[in-house]
């Protein structure tokens, strides 16, 4: 079999944009992928222009060769974008293989583990405060717009979900890095630090001791106002505080500062990036993006993470079929906490799709079905082509 072709999708998501491949074959087979992220959409589109010549003919189904063609390609420019464009390719390729086999890709590097996973309901009333136009109906105007989100959570059958700082108002905000018009240059002010205390106990609140709490300030604070965050909430029992940081020390340091649990690692590509946190263990739970480095690479860091006795999440902050990826990397490997699921986006999402995640008790099925399980219905994905 031989790659005649790769296309690439980019959709309007919402809060931004989403990237898909096909990569299409001699043998009749299209492979699809999602990867990335939507931030550096332009980018992305033009490096897997850069890299179809040295695609193009060769063998989908030798993915680890292809993947280190292109890693070593790449050398000089490792990490990031470059990472994300070889997994655009890496993905589409694993696809292929799967359905070549008649199998899922899980099947492919030792699974299924389980059936199903875990999941939670990610970016909960923070997305409505970045986007009011994802639920018109519920507005964030007061605090109590805000417990009435956290309670559908349960309603909706998700016992964790996952949410930022957010400002309720006539124009709710989330905390953005900047572009939520403040200017507290990563510090937690103590009034910055009373009102994530607010949002969390109003949260807690409103959903009681058994539905579990994960907020993610990310990279919204140095390490001195990750502390007072982190402390601050100790008494709220959140199941953990998401937080990245470039040394692996200073996240050490945060870790060993309080007793709230810390997950990070979404921002790292290739084992060699998460070796000095994990031999420093400055995390709990390690964060893995299956869109942004690859299937094969991503199962490589949860290898690596359990032989420092640490559990992986796939970070899965996008749309449907990164969740039919995520999900089979969590088939393929025995060290899971738990996945991120973003049912709340854009109206248009499920005509992208030929199937819909399945989650039922807060637990996605793992599909039986060959490859991701999942296919692009590129029609729609024209329909709602992101031109901006």
């Amino acid at each position: 079999m031989k790659i005649t072709d790769i296309e690439t999708f980019v959709v309007d998501g919402g809060r931004r944009p989403w990237l898909f491949t096909a990569i299409r074959t001699d043998a009749g087979i299209t492979g699809y992928g999602e990867f990335g992220s939507g931030v550096t959409a332009h980018a992305l589109v033009g490096l897997i222009e850069d890299l179809k010549p040295h695609v193009i003919g060769k063998d989908p189904e030798a993915v680890e060769k292809l993947y280190f063609d292109l890693y070593r390609l790449l050398r000089s420019v490792p990490g990031g974008i470059a990472q994300m464009g070889i997994a655009g390719i890496e993905l589409a390729c694993w696809d292929i293989k799967g359905k070549a086999l008649g199998v899922p890709v899980n099947n492919l590097l030792g699974g299924p583990y389980r059936d199903k996973q875990r999941v939670y309901w990610s970016h909960l009333a923070s997305a409505r405060a970045g986007n009011p136009k994802l639920a018109p109906d519920k507005p964030l105007k007061d605090w109590a717009a805000v417990a009435a989100a956290a309670q559908e959570a349960p309603e909706r059958g998700y016992d964790a979900f996952k949410t930022n700082i957010i400002w309720p108002g006539e124009t709710p905000r989330a905390i953005s890095q900047t572009r939520d018009g403040l200017s507290h240059d990563q510090r937690a002010d103590t009034e910055l630090v009373h009102h994530v205390v607010k949002q969390i106990s109003v949260m807690r609140e409103a959903v009681g001791p058994d539905v579990d709490i994960l907020l993610d300030i990310n990279y919204n604070f140095k390490t001195e106002g990750a502390i007072r965050v982190a402390r601050a909430l100790e008494p709220y029992n959140l199941f953990w505080i998401e937080h990245d940081n470039e040394d692996p020390e200073a996240l050490a340091q945060l870790k060993a500062s309080t007793s709230t649990l810390l997950c990070s690692g979404e921002q790292h590509f290739t084992m060699r990036e998460y070796l000095p946190y994990f031999e420093l263990h400055a995390m709990d739970t390690v964060k893995v993006d299956v869109q942004w480095q690859g299937f094969a690479t991503s199962k490589k860091v949860a290898d690596l993470a359990e032989t420092y006795e640490l559990n992986i999440a796939p970070h899965n902050p996008a749309s449907e079929l990164a969740s039919f990826q995520s999900v089979q990397l969590c088939a393929s490997v025995s060290n899971v906490r738990i996945m991120e699921s973003d049912p709340e986006g854009v109206p248009w999402r499920f005509e992208l799709f030929t199937e819909r995640p399945e989650v039922i008790d807060s637990y996605m099925t793992v599909p039986t079905t060959p490859g991701w399980g999942c296919d692009l219905v590129e029609d729609a994905l024209k329909k709602y082509a992101w031109n901006k």
